[in-house]
C-alpha cells in the first residue's frame, strides 16, 4: 500500500538552519530515502517552498483566491514522501527512521493513498 509521509515542522526554525546544518540534515534523509529507494519503496518527494511562496484557493460558491497558507499553525507543512509499505506498522518504522534523521521537533502525519488517475500512465500517455 502507498502511503503520504507529510513532513511538518516549524518553518522559522527549519528556514534559521545555516547552510551546513541543512545539509547535514539533509544528507541524514538521504540515506533513508536511499535505503527505500535500493528496496523499490520510494515514490515521488519534495521539499515545499516557504508558506509565504503559498497561495490558497477557497472553495466556496464563488472561490477566494487568498495569499498564503490556509491556516496560521505553529508548524507547516515542509515537504511530503510517498513510499510503498505493507501496512502502516511498516509505513510508521519509515516515519520513524525520518525523524531519527531530521533530529527537529516536527512531526510526520501518515495518510495511505488513493489515485484518481494513474500518473505514471498519464505521464507516458497524456490525453489529447
Amino acid at each position: 500500500m502507498l502511503y503520504a509521509v507529510l513532513c511538518y515542522d516549524r518553518e522559522d526554525v527549519v528556514g534559521a538552519w545555516s547552510k551546513e546544518e541543512d545539509e547535514a540534515v539533509m544528507g541524514r534523509l538521504m540515506a533513508v530515502q536511499d535505503k527505500l529507494a535500493a528496496q523499490g519503496r520510494i515514490g515521488p518527494v519534495a521539499r515545499l517552498l516557504p508558506t509565504t511562496a503559498a497561495t490558497t484557493v477557497r472553495k466556496g460558491k464563488d472561490a477566494m483566491v487568498l495569499d498564503g497558507p490556509f491556516a496560521e499553525t505553529k508548524e507547516q507543512l515542509l515537504g511530503f514522501y510517498i513510499i510503498d509499505a505493507d501496512d502502516l506498522e511498516g509505513a510508521v518504522a519509515v516515519a520513524q527512521d525520518l525523524a531519527k534523521a531530521s533530529g527537529s521537533h516536527g512531526s510526520y502525519e501518515l495518510r495511505p493513498v488513493g489515485f484518481f488517475h494513474d500518473w505514471k500512465a498519464l505521464k507516458e500517455s497524456p490525453p489529447a
